[in-house]
């Protein structure tokens, strides 16, 4: 008899904590590893870690984002997403600039309980390279909403 459960994708990222950090690590337009993606996912673990807020966050390394501009000299992206909370998608993080406003925006993001922020409750730097806000999703089946 068939499983019918789905079946995870290569691009999949389980989630073992409250909340998660992902970085891209795989470039689309180089078809290849992403030496920047790997260099932030260390320098944003360690600095999660540093924070504290390590009980409260995975960082972990995932497929392309599709976020990033090419040969633009900061092709990172870091999204953030929880259960029941609105995702977050960050372009244009340069790995060799200090961590502090993600780090800072985790703390925001671990104390709201949708994830739903404004512009003016997001670090400055962080507003300026704002991808997505997207609402947390509604999963409906035959039996109804679940969530």
């Amino acid at each position: 008899m068939d499983d019918p459960r789905p079946k995870a994708r290569s691009y999949s990222v389980a989630q073992s904590a409250p909340h998660q950090i992902l970085v891209c690590k795989a470039c689309k337009h180089k078809g290849d590893a992403c030496k920047p993606g790997f260099d932030l996912l260390k320098k944003l673990h360690a600095a999660i870690a540093a924070a504290d807020l390590g009980e409260t966050f995975e960082v972990s390394g995932t497929a392309c984002l599709a976020g990033c501009v090419p040969d633009h000299g900061a092709p990172c992206v870091v999204g953030y997403r929880a259960t029941e909370k609105a995702t977050w998608l960050f372009g244009d993080i340069d790995p060799d600039q200090p961590l502090d406003d993600l780090v800072d925006f985790a703390r925001s993001y671990a104390a709201v309980d949708d994830g739903w922020m404004t512009g003016r409750d997001l670090p400055q730097r962080l507003c300026d390279t704002t991808l997505a806000r997207i609402p947390a999703a509604m999963i409906v089946t035959r039996e109804g909403a679940i969530q």
